[in-house]
């Protein structure tokens, strides 16, 4: 899918998170979008927080200091209110 692209070796999800490191970005929140094209799957979400967790780590982040966010920005679900469709 679309997460596995961007998290491959050559992925743009993982050179801006080395990039905002670099650059000295310490504070990060992980908005996992397209919530809606999984059905709002908690197991899903897992599975990409997961993985990414994984790597930004390994870039110099502490995951347990990330905030991942599921949201849905075609529905604006969980953007600027909580969503009860959200995992």
């Amino acid at each position: 899918g679309e997460f596995e692209a961007g998290i491959s070796k050559d992925g743009q999800t993982r050179e801006h998170a080395l990039l905002a490191f670099t650059l000295g970005v310490r504070q990060l929140i992980v908005a996992v979008n397209k919530m809606d094209t999984t059905k709002w799957s908690e197991d899903r979400f897992g599975e990409i927080v997961k993985e990414t967790s994984n790597f930004i780590k390994k870039v110099g982040y502490n995951p347990k200091s990330v905030a991942f966010v599921p949201i849905s920005g075609w529905h604006g679900d969980n953007m600027l209110e909580e969503s009860p469709n959200m995992p």
